[in-house]
């Protein structure tokens, strides 16, 4: 570790030199506390005192004996009080509600040479991304609630069911909500204790790479979800941690966040350093493709809030970062989770932008599901709703997503969203489904989804997976993972993203019915997307097309074998005659079609 770096905020490697760290005789920790009176490292052989150590800020041990595996933490006094902490780089912690750090050894041996050689950032490929609460995709003990330890499948188990299932659906990524040790449940990561450690829930540090490993091998990437703006407040964690506020801004107005957490003091170069170290581990050590950061619009404005002003320390903390990510994992994707409307979220860095390489379009998301939850009869006055994206489309490099914030807190499911009953919920759920991966940017759905899932997400419970005993669920099932493999095959949805001549509307002055018509296009062939969002047929609905011959429906929301009641002819080729599309559209359907 470069110690002046540290200090400016400019290293990545200080996890390398701080932490515990095993060799031959025993363990070496070393901890940064500079206001701190004295330190002690206590582990399961006794207390020993650590002694300051390069410019007096740092302390250090040595104590033979220790290896991988042993359980420490550091007593670390300050004003004649003293508190026990965790170890803030620490690879390892033990499981809830214990709170010590734990020794790891993170050699491993990879597989993934050839994916790593090859993987991108997927800027002009599919990206599909399978969003994943680990513990509550499936769960030992089935669908009832449950906490006790052991209900939770370990990393490398889980490998052996969710690797197959996200083939059978063909998603092309899956993003795990954040892993780093947290103490509550509920809290599904968000309030990190270990940004370090990956969380005892589900095993070792060993065995997440194993999971990463086999996912690569499978020709899947992993991202993970990090959170750079806010941590616990539990009292063996950052907080205090040397008597005074070391990761914390000293003001309570600052350091307070919303969620109850406390904020970083982005403006300080000791934080950076641990931030991007932090981000620069999970990318390096465990080979994830991604991460994907929480709360970006919390770095952007104090609090997050516009008028109080842009944080300038802040903003330029996310700046270096990115930067110093993206020379040290030139393939590695940085993925915004934002909604303001700061510009430049996905500009490079050397242009003056953040440096991400997407942003989540919240917008859309906003904007889609609450057309879709609008009454037929109300929808041609909220038309351009659906339209409203392709305004501001072109300044950012965005992500589609209908995530985890989409499904809790008494928001209702995906298919619950739609207007109308049981029965009417699903081909409009159908529908959104091919707006959303026909529409430029790529895509994230939240687990569950894919199953019409009418339960909100609870991180106690698996997922429903009876569902799929029910035609209607079943049929959705199948629905999704025919499109999600279409969407793979055909790289007119994809390879022109965020290009303005990848997509133009062919059809966007429709309120009295309701009906969309827009195209996409690549280099090696064109389609046309057709929505009808109104509860009326549309037969014999004229769309007018430019230097188009002759076309091919590869899906239809509607066909019988989704439950719809169209029936699914061989969709052999046909003839446009004057570059003209006629199709009939069933209520609250969608088409889709390949062209020449």
């Amino acid at each position: 570790m470069d110690f002046g770096d540290f200090y400016a905020g400019a290293e990545f490697f200080a996890h390398t030199w701080l932490g515990a760290h095993p060799d031959d005789s025993g363990v070496t920790f070393r901890t940064y506390a500079p206001k701190a009176d004295y330190v002690n490292v206590r582990t399961g052989i006794g207390d020993v005192p650590m002694g300051r150590a390069i410019d007096g800020n740092f302390w250090e041990a040595h104590v033979d004996g220790l290896g991988p595996g042993d359980p420490y933490t550091y007593l670390v006094s300050h004003d004649d009080e003293t508190r026990e902490h965790c170890d803030p780089y620490g690879y390892g912690m033990d499981l809830r509600p214990s709170h010590r750090s734990i020794v790891r050894d993170l050699s491993f041996e990879w597989h993934d040479e050839g994916w790593m050689a090859t993987r991108s950032t997927c800027y002009d490929e599919p990206l599909n991304i399978y969003e994943l609460h680990l513990g509550s995709w499936r769960k030992r003990s089935g669908v009832r609630r449950s906490t006790y330890v052991g209900d939770w499948f370990t990393y490398a188990e889980v490998a052996y069911q969710l690797i197959p299932y996200l083939k059978e659906t063909g998603y092309t990524h899956v993003e795990f909500l954040p892993l780093t040790e947290h103490p509550f449940d509920g809290s599904w990561g968000y309030q990190p204790t270990g940004f370090f450690s990956p969380t005892s829930r589900y095993g070792t540090a060993r065995q997440l790479m194993e999971l990463i490993d086999m996912l690569h091998g499978s020709g899947i990437g992993a991202i993970l979800d990090y959170v750079p703006v806010h941590f616990a407040t539990d009292d063996y964690g950052l907080a205090r941690y040397d008597g005074t506020s070391l990761f914390e801004p000293s003001s309570p107005d600052e350091a307070k966040s919303e969620w109850g957490s406390l904020n970083f003091a982005h403006d300080r170069g000791e934080v950076r350093s641990f931030l991007q170290s932090a981000a620069n581990y999970w990318l390096g050590a465990y080979h994830f493709d991604g991460l994907r950061m929480d709360a970006i619009s919390r770095v952007i404005y104090r609090n997050g809030d516009p008028n109080r002003g842009v944080n300038g320390p802040a903003v330029e903390f996310v700046r270096n970062m990115n930067g110093g990510l993206r020379y040290l994992h030139p393939s590695a994707m940085l993925i915004a989770e934002d909604s303001t409307d700061y510009p430049g979220i996905t500009a490079p860095v050397n242009q003056g932008g953040l440096g991400f390489d997407y942003k989540w379009d919240m917008g859309w998301m906003n904007d889609t599901l609450d057309l879709f939850r609008t009454p037929p009869e109300e929808r041609g006055a909220n038309y351009h709703k659906l339209s409203f994206s392709m305004m501001y489309y072109p300044n950012e490099r965005y992500l589609l997503s209908l995530s985890h914030d989409e499904v809790v807190h008494e928001k209702a499911t995906i298919v619950q969203k739609m207007w109308g009953d049981y029965d009417l919920k699903f081909p409009q759920a159908r529908t959104l489904a091919l707006y959303m991966f026909a529409h430029p940017g790529k895509k994230l759905n939240f687990m569950g989804s894919e199953l019409a899932q009418l339960r909100e997400w609870d991180e106690l419970r698996e997922q429903d997976w009876s569902l799929r005993q029910y035609p209607l669920h079943d049929s959705f099932y199948r629905f999704c993972a025919e499109l999600n493999g279409l969407h793979a095959d055909h790289p007119a949805l994809w390879a022109n993203d965020y290009d303005d001549w990848g997509f133009s509307w062919r059809q966007v002055s429709d309120p009295t019915n309701v009906v969309y018509a827009f195209e996409r296009r690549s280099a090696r062939e064109r389609m046309l997307c057709v929505l009808n969002l109104s509860d009326k047929e549309q037969r014999d609905y004229i769309v007018c097309l430019e230097d188009i011959h002759r076309a091919r429906m590869l899906i239809n929301t509607d066909w019988q074998r989704f439950s719809g009641a169209t029936y699914e002819d061989d969709c052999r080729w046909f003839k446009l005659p004057s570059c003209q599309l006629t199709c009939t559209l069933a209520p609250f359907s969608g088409q889709l079609y390949v062209m020449e």
